[in-house]
């Protein structure tokens, strides 16, 4: 597959990367069907977008590259059942996520090119990124390479999307898919949440104002991320007051310390060793109670009470994700004004 030549596409599945990836796609000028499951509701979404929706089956079989964009757990019995037999013999099979693959849950039928790219932001962001004319940077990775040209079709991929806007960068699917898990439950999900909640129950039970800890605690957290996200953080060295770096630099290790540093090392091992692909698959295969729980428990925190309440005046908030930037600001000025 040449840089000059666009795949048949078909993406399965049209959620958040779904919907993001396909848009990109066609607008990039690729033929792209969507495989769907019939009278689902993102059946009607992706319709009501333009594209032809077919069962998946039907969908795979008239693919050159057929991209899984379905939840992790959903994706094993989907290869099985649908993609399997229906795939041609010497078509692409990609993903944005190495889960599968990597721990042995799908094994690729030999003949296939079997091709990973990962965007890094979640699908609102790639669609945004993409029509404001940037890219949300990629990751790229080949699994298995029988055409010889399983880079290729992978940036022919990445540049559809926007991800080769930026640079793209190639990985392996054992790289993406420890990092990703890592990232999200030691740091940016798992990590951060549980930070954020200690902090506000700090505050509260010392006598603080939920809603003044909740500004401190929370809202502002954006205001840093914002600028790790343009410069790192010299740049937020750059931007908050010395009394800030002073505290930062003399208080953090109090929180974050070698201990953390062990902990994070043993989610680190969880995921190299198997242990928590497995009892993630279990417990989705059990029906998920602990983890419904568990959500549940995160869904009810106080501290979702205290920021319902103060989101609700802050009417810029409340903008669709998927405008792009440009419009969001101008609509946050004229809410303001």
């Amino acid at each position: 597959m040449t840089t000059n030549t666009k795949p048949r596409i078909t993406i399965v599945g049209y959620g958040s990367q779904g919907r993001a990836h396909a848009l990109n796609l066609r607008d990039s000028g690729f033929d792209v069907t969507i495989g769907l499951r019939p009278g689902g509701p993102t059946e009607l979404k992706a319709k009501a977008d333009g594209f032809t929706v077919k069962t998946p089956a039907d969908a795979v079989k008239g693919a050159e590259l057929v991209a899984v964009l379905t939840p992790d757990m959903v994706q094993p019995q989907l290869y099985r059942d649908v993609i399997e037999a229906n795939i041609p013999q010497g078509a692409t099979l990609l993903f944005a996520h190495g889960f599968n693959v990597h721990y042995g849950q799908i094994t690729p039928r030999a003949d296939l090119d079997v091709v990973l790219v990962a965007p890094k932001g979640p699908g609102a962001l790639v669609r945004r990124e993409y029509e404001i004319g940037r890219g949300v940077p990629a990751i790229y990775a080949v699994h298995q390479d029988c055409s010889g040209k399983a880079e290729q079709t992978a940036l022919t991929y990445c540049a559809g999307i926007g991800g080769a806007r930026q640079n793209a960068i190639r990985t392996t699917f054992k790289e993406e898919t420890e990092t990703d898990l890592f990232g999200e439950q030691a740091v940016l999900c798992g990590g951060a949440t549980k930070l954020v909640q200690a902090g506000w129950e700090t505050l509260v039970e010392a006598g603080y104002q939920p809603e003044v800890a909740y500004y401190e605690c929370l809202h502002e957290l954006k205001l840093i991320v914002d600028l790790f996200y343009e410069g790192g953080i010299t740049r937020m060295h750059e931007f908050i007051s010395e009394t800030a770096q002073y505290g930062a630099l003399t208080r953090g290790t109090y929180i974050v310390d070698e201990h953390t540093k062990a902990q994070m090392k043993k989610v680190l091992a969880e995921i190299q060793d198997g242990t928590f692909a497995k009892q993630w698959i279990a417990e989705y295969a059990a029906g998920n109670a602990n983890y419904k729980a568990l959500k549940q428990g995160d869904l009810d925190h106080p501290i979702e009470t205290t920021g319902k309440k103060l989101r609700a005046a802050m009417p810029w908030l409340q903008q669709p994700a998927t405008k792009p930037a440009a419009t969001a600001a101008k609509q946050r000025e004229e809410a303001t004004a």
